[in-house]
């Protein structure tokens, strides 16, 4: 048993729908992952996070589910389901579903039966009310939805909903909805996934304040965790939880509740250094970040399936962010982010999207790499909202990238064709085949990473270098192993000064060779967007 498996993972988020396409009717399926489960190996990736395959409308790229114990067809099946959690832990590779149960689409039985019946069981499944209330609850898509209440003619009543008015809530305060939550993580768990991305955490402990204010509601975590650590114990919880940092504890529930928080805090301070091409704000969001509980951790991301969120930011560092990184209002979503993959955000730099990754996977944490962004694939502005970032993978430069064999008109979206960042130019096949490419640096990070179990199970801190451009971190585990990590934020050569105590220094991954310097041994040289890592020459050879 690894009941610490995650501390040290590589997690890597893949669309079903977008990922490949194994029987042609152009949209990805769950066998088309398993056929790729090499691409995943050979990048170094431990853990694989699927996003929704759950039967679906798909009016919100799967997150609104009518079955949560279903697959789509057009994924496949659950015997489908079975052979890719068989082939990869052949390969290694652990698997975390998406656990939504925030809200269903509004096609979901339970809700088609709770609309149509003012005493069935189902109506209390959803959140009623016959006029809207004022709970300050914005919405979550402010520009595309006014209110979070929403007049269902058929109920004679107001719904609630969060998200999209497709999406109701679903009432957490009810016993009957946390049975089922209950039904379905079992039934997940014993088929084989070593846990669950929580989509939305904060608004399901929300709704079970309602029903118990103890602990504001947070004992509905507890709850979810102690059915995980009964049914599967090395399983996890890794909870979507954008929130203040100040209340994150209130979600570890003392190691008790999410097993891994997604850090919103120091991903939005991770653009503002990377805007700026100054390490303080990275320095200055992991001084302030809580300890987490033992047991517990951060899991840390460049970019994700949605918008690149900015609300952790001040108003004026947001803008700043937005200004550098979107210069088009075309670029930005719901008045707060930023809906552009990585690599067009860092204006296609290889080295400045190596850097970042160097960057990621240098923080504590368990680092998540969104699928694509490790050949550098860009977006596609014409699809609205989030879907921009959501396009097919780029597997090689023959028709519709590899992705599917389907004819135009059939595919779930058209692969990026034109420009810089289209298939012909961005591809796994090619850059397989180049030593230097950036899926090669983005393979070797990852497999140092793996080396440097400091990061992943150890502590931080920062190292005073005297250059503002560079982050700096000292990584300790409980013996006496070292790791330093430096990554230049800026793109000038730079010099920095280590501490004397730490010895005598060699590279375990870098981006090109650096000589050392006789002279001056504690002075090191980075390259623009140049990293380092290092161990003490003693731990290295001993």
């Amino acid at each position: 048993m690894q009941p610490l498996w995650y501390r040290n993972a590589v997690i890597y988020a893949v669309d079903p729908a977008m990922f490949r396409d194994s029987d042609g009717d152009g949209w990805g399926d769950l066998r088309g992952i398993t056929d790729r489960l090499d691409h995943l190996r050979g990048l170094g990736v431990t853990c694989l996070w699927l996003l929704p395959f759950y039967p679906s409308p798909f009016r919100d790229g799967g997150y609104d589910i009518t079955d949560h114990l279903g697959v789509d067809p057009r994924f496949g099946a659950l015997p489908d389901v079975v052979e890719l959690l068989e082939e990869a832990e052949e390969n290694g590779i652990r698997v975390l579903l998406d656990l939504v149960v925030q809200h269903t689409s509004d096609q979901h039985p339970w809700f088609q039966e709770a609309r149509s019946d003012p005493e069935s069981p189902y109506r209390d499944y959803y959140i009623w009310s016959d006029e809207p209330k004022d709970t300050g609850q914005e919405p979550i898509f402010p520009t595309v939805e006014d209110d979070i209440w929403t007049w269902d003619e058929q109920a004679g009543q107001y719904y609630r909903h969060v998200f999209y008015s497709h999406e109701p809530d679903l009432n957490h305060a009810n016993p009957a909805v946390r049975r089922e939550i209950r039904r379905i993580m079992s039934f997940w768990l014993r088929l084989g996934v070593s846990g669950f991305r929580v989509d939305a955490v904060p608004y399901m402990v929300e709704a079970a304040g309602a029903a118990d204010p103890h602990e504001g509601g947070a004992w509905l975590l507890r709850e979810m965790r102690e059915l995980v650590s009964l049914r599967h114990p090395e399983a996890v919880l890794m909870g979507e939880v954008d929130v203040p940092i100040e209340e994150y504890n209130d979600y570890f529930c003392d190691g008790r509740g999410m097993t891994m928080l997604l850090n919103f805090w120091l991903n939005n301070h991770m653009f503002l250094a990377l805007a700026r091409g100054d390490a303080e704000p990275v320095h200055r969001a992991l001084d302030a970040m809580p300890q987490p509980p033992h047991l517990s951790q951060y899991a840390n991301w460049l970019r994700n399936h949605d918008e690149l969120d900015l609300e952790r930011l001040s108003d004026a560092e947001r803008a700043e962010v937005i200004e550098a990184f979107a210069p088009d209002e075309d670029m930005r979503l719901y008045g707060r982010g930023i809906r552009r993959r990585l690599a067009p955000i860092l204006g296609g730099d290889e080295r400045r999207i190596a850097a970042a990754h160097a960057l990621l996977l240098s923080l504590p944490g368990a680092p998540v790499l969104q699928y694509g962004d490790e050949i550098g694939m860009g977006d596609d502005l014409s699809r609205r909202e989030r879907l921009s970032v959501r396009i097919p993978m780029q597997w090689s430069s023959d028709e519709h990238a590899g992705f599917s064999s389907a004819p135009s008109d059939r595919l779930v979206a058209e692969p990026v064709r034109d420009g810089p960042f289209g298939y012909r130019e961005i591809n796994v096949y090619d850059q397989q085949r180049r030593p230097h490419s950036l899926l090669s640096r983005i393979g070797d990070l990852v497999r140092a990473r793996h080396g440097l179990r400091q990061i992943g199970f150890g502590r931080h801190r920062v190292i005073d270098t005297g250059c503002r451009s560079v982050v700096a971190l000292r990584h300790q585990d409980d013996g006496d192993g070292v790791a330093i990590t430096l990554v230049n934020l800026s793109g000038e050569d730079v010099k920095v000064q280590v501490p004397d105590d730490l010895g005598d220094l060699v590279d375990v991954m870098a981006d090109s060779d650096y000589p050392p310097d006789e002279d001056q041994p504690r002075l090191l040289r980075l390259r623009g967007h140049g990293y380092r890592w290092m161990r003490p020459r003693a731990s290295v050879f001993d």
